[in-house]
């Protein structure tokens, strides 16, 4: 399963998690994706979308 936006690409990022006494571990952050069932190019698709896009619009349910 790959975890990537198929609208606008987004995908895991890397960064610290900080502690309490400043320790810092290695984390990644990864995109908040959704199955949605979209139309793409007139067709009915199951694509896998950040909530991002879903909120802003660019995913048009179908």
């Amino acid at each position: 399963m790959s975890w990537k936006c198929d609208i606008c690409g987004k995908k895991p990022s890397v960064g610290n998690r900080v502690s309490h006494s400043v320790k810092r571990t290695k984390h990644v952050f990864k995109p908040n994706l959704q199955t949605v069932r979209a139309i793409i190019n007139g067709k009915r698709k199951k694509i896998k979308a950040c909530t991002t896009c879903i909120k802003s619009g660019r995913v048009i349910k179908g």
